[in-house]
């Protein structure tokens, strides 16, 4: 076997556990459109522009977590372009400011390190000084688990950074949120939400130094990170409802990013190789965000969960509509964030 095809091999084995994450579902877990609700006409091949076509969304402020690459830009790009003004936030603001420089429209940069409980209480007092309602909350940003247990503010770094980081952030522009005439919050969530966690869904006793006597998977800390988006995201949905602030989830697709950072080099590069075979580009991968934030037919929708531009069911053996785990999450994230939500 040469060497390059021993590489290939190997980094086909390699990124198994990313794959079963983000690809296909498996039959245990069977995805439907979910009746009752709008069948868009889009799936997996539409893109950001398809589902935003014909939408003119000026005087619509957005405010879009991790814009400076992958999802986050491609989001931006589409939703400036269809008339939004877009806030977007970036680990600096040199990353920011480069990638709403990139794009054209009516953008604002802001610097937001989801790792800096600080850092979020600028981003938050800095977005309230623009003394502007927002329409649409898009938490996007995220990174995968990694190879070793990482711990940040007392937390598995992923936790924080895909969840933990965005609920204070949430809840302290919520003023903002309930200004606008018809708020929608977003959470990119993932498959892995339903399909990584273990049967406890999140365990909360694993999240700091410890693991909870069970062995560390990076891809179950993701997963967990994940659910722990959607039940934010149906909590919010059951303490708004009736209001004119809606809340849903969803997995974006496979999409070839820069998720598979901090895997190692053996993950990164099977990504970079069976990457553009099996997964999604960005505008194909942006199109779920940008109907949930923006298409007409998702007015009043709130505790959903979206895939391929629609809403979906998931069948099997999992906590996306879990409600007394997402009231202990809840619960547990208010009592680690005391001291900053005031």
């Amino acid at each position: 076997m040469q060497r390059r095809q021993f590489l290939t091999l190997s980094a086909a084995t390699a990124a198994t556990p990313l794959l079963s994450s983000c690809g296909g579902e498996p039959e245990e877990f069977p995805v439907n459109k979910k009746p009752g609700f709008p069948d868009s006409g889009f799936g997996a091949d539409s893109t950001a522009e398809d589902v935003t076509e014909g939408l003119d969304l000026s005087g619509k402020n957005v405010l879009i977590t991790g814009c400076n690459s992958g999802i986050g830009l491609e989001t931006m790009r589409v939703l400036a372009m269809r008339g939004a003004h877009v806030i977007g936030t970036g680990r600096t603001l040199a990353k920011a400011s480069a990638a709403c420089d990139s794009v054209a429209g009516k953008t604002t940069p802001v610097e937001l390190e989801l790792t800096d409980f600080e850092s979020i209480l600028n981003c938050a007092e800095t977005v309230k000084a623009l003394d502007l309602p927002l329409d649409m909350l898009i938490c996007n940003a995220g990174i995968s688990g990694r190879l070793d247990k990482q711990v940040v503010n007392g937390v598995e770094l992923a936790f924080q950074v895909n969840y933990l980081g965005h609920f204070l952030l949430v809840n302290k522009l919520l003023p903002q949120v309930e200004a606008a005439k018809s708020a929608r919050i977003v959470h990119v969530s993932s498959r892995a939400a339903y399909t990584r966690p273990l049967a406890a869904g999140i365990r909360f006793d694993s999240l700091g130094e410890g693991n909870g006597g069970v062995e560390y998977d990076s891809w179950e800390y993701y997963g967990q990170s994940k659910l722990a988006n959607a039940l934010f995201s149906l909590k919010l949905a059951s303490k708004y409802a009736g209001t004119n602030v809606t809340s849903n989830s969803l997995h974006p697709g496979f999409v070839k990013t820069n998720i598979a950072r901090g895997q190692g080099w053996l993950l990164e590069t099977a990504f970079d190789i069976l990457g553009p075979l099996i997964t999604k580009n960005v505008e194909e991968g942006s199109a779920t965000t940008c109907y949930a934030a923006a298409h007409p037919e998702m007015n009043g929708i709130s505790g959903q969960f979206l895939s391929d531009a629609n809403v979906v069911s998931v069948g099997g053996d999992h906590h996306l509509e879990n409600h007394a785990l997402a009231d202990e999450l809840w619960d547990y994230s208010e009592r680690l964030l005391t001291k900053y939500l005031g």
